[in-house]
């Protein structure tokens, strides 16, 4: 099993020291007038350029841009399409971070690109690959309302969003992506709504070019998904192993038709995993992988952690890699 160490995508956009409170402090500024939108821009060049760098020192193989220009998950992603407008906070999944929820007020149009500036920086600064992030169309379906209550069903909502994701998967395939990854949480809570799903994905696929498309699932249990999931037309399937105790099992007995993203460093939680429990974990899952590609990182974004505690966890998987290869850490 050959392991590669990568971030699942958000890092924290703040911490203790005076350099880790730039952008916080550049943003009060410019609410207030007195910094300008150029100011903002560059405090978050620069700390994605430190969350790059925190990510290369780890020893990560693939990064993210750690999602430093985003405001959370869901607005960041639908408030850049045409039709849509932004309603009040709502918690997002079980934890306490919120986002404004969209209101569909017209045709979804893809009208600008949504992350692919973001990953062409990213790309630039760093010496090795970029993973750019999306949430995906199901997500942002089912935590979205339309403003006309009657014209509110799923459906329509979903193949709105997915039409228009499926141009930014094409874009960032376009513009060098080799892996892009799509976020879908809330299908592990609506588990019915598989079919129509599985559509969507398809549009997606369908237009990712050379790249590989990764879906990651993470709140909430994927095993009783796995083997359904397992159809669908991606290259990578991650998983977020501290809501499915069985998963470590169920792929030692099924093994899998894709490559896994392994998420079996717990992302909200501050305590570092012994690295005996985690190699012996890999160890099970790799007795039917054999030498598939295989990637080990957090089970979600890292920006539950504060950020000092976020860099020992990236730097951990080293750790946990050397344990389950044998070398010396």
């Amino acid at each position: 099993m050959q392991l590669t160490l990568a971030n699942h995508s958000s890092y924290p956009r703040i911490g203790e020291s005076p350099e880790y409170q730039l952008l916080r402090r550049t943003i009060v500024l410019w609410e207030k007038g007195e910094k300008t939108e150029a100011d903002r821009s560059a405090a978050e060049d620069r700390m994605t350029q430190l969350a790059l760098s925190e990510q290369i020192h780890a020893g990560l193989n693939l990064l993210t841009d750690g999602q430093i220009r985003w405001y959370d998950p869901i607005s960041h992603i639908a408030g850049k399409m045409s039709g849509i407008r932004s309603n009040g906070l709502l918690r997002f999944f079980d934890t306490n971070s919120y986002f404004r929820q969209p209101v569909v007020c017209g045709p979804i149009v893809w009208s600008e690109p949504l992350v692919v500036n973001d990953f062409l920086f990213a790309q630039a600064k760093s010496p090795g690959p970029v993973k750019p992030v999306l949430t995906g169309p199901y997500t942002l379906a089912k935590l979205s309302i339309h403003e006309d209550s009657q014209a509110g069903r799923l459906g329509p909502l979903l193949e709105g969003y997915t039409a228009a994701l499926a141009q930014e998967v094409g874009a960032l395939a376009e513009a060098g992506a080799t892996v892009i990854q799509v976020d879908e949480p809330a299908l592990l809570r609506h588990t019915g709504d598989f079919a129509l799903f599985a559509r969507s994905v398809a549009v997606l696929a369908a237009h990712k070019g050379h790249a590989r498309l990764a879906l990651s699932f993470y709140f909430g249990d994927a095993a009783p998904l796995y083997q359904s999931l397992q159809s669908l037309p991606v290259d990578i399937l991650g998983f977020d192993f501290t809501y499915s105790p069985r998963l470590v099992e169920l792929i030692a007995a099924q093994g899998s038709d894709k490559t896994l993203a392994l998420g079996l460093v717990d992302g909200r939680n501050t305590r570092l995993e012994d690295p005996a429990v985690v190699a012996r974990q890999l160890e099970k899952i790799s007795r039917k992988l054999d030498s598939r590609p295989v990637y080990l990182g957090p089970s979600c974004g890292l920006e539950h952690l504060p950020r000092d505690r976020a860099e020992l966890k990236l730097r951990h998987l080293t750790t946990i890699k050397n344990t389950f290869t044998g070398k010396a850490p």
